[in-house]
């Protein structure tokens, strides 16, 4: 069942970047989609699981967009991992710090990255400083609502559970 849930996950993100790079052509520049899912996925705490959906998650992203192949494949893994093992230390449930943890965790990313591309590429391509900023920003804005709305969704089952079983209860 986990399992069903990641793929939807993954392929959600992929409709969210095809879609949002339909409307606004530099939608990927302003927000990860890959990373919010992947991050809120990480906040689990578990290690390995987080590595891997890292590694997958990463290169479907590296398929959609034109870059050079691999590059958040290696820093979507190094993030889930970094941010996994960071939740088996911190409780992190509030909305604010998730906002906090997955801003950190997407410039942490983009410097993954514009090392990885200065490193390897003859002609690297570096983002602005301001635009990681914002960029991360906006990627924990977006891990952070989508956090809420199921935490929300989970409350909500929640009570509607209890109200259905304190009805079987006084029949």
């Amino acid at each position: 069942m986990r399992a069903v849930k990641l793929l939807a996950a993954l392929a959600l993100a992929v409709v969210a970047h095809l879609v949002g790079t339909r409307l606004l052509p530099s939608f990927p520049q302003r927000v990860d989609v890959f990373l919010a899912v992947v991050a809120l996925f990480a906040l689990e705490g578990r290690s390995l699981p987080a590595l891997l959906f890292g590694l997958a998650a990463g290169l479907v992203q590296d398929s959609l967009t034109s870059g050079p192949s691999g590059l958040f494949g290696f820093a979507d893994t190094a993030v889930a991992y970094g941010m996994a093992r960071l939740a088996q230390r911190l409780v992190i449930q509030r909305t604010t710090g998730v906002l906090a943890v997955v801003s950190l965790a997407a410039l942490l990313q983009q410097v993954i990255v514009g090392v990885l591309s200065f490193v390897l590429l003859p002609n690297p391509s570096l983002p602005a400083p301001l635009g990681m900023l914002e960029k991360a920003a906006a990627t924990g804005v977006l891990a952070a609502l989508v956090h809420s709305a199921i935490h929300r969704f989970g409350l909500e089952i929640e009570t509607r559970r209890r109200g259905r079983m304190g009805r079987l209860r006084l029949e």
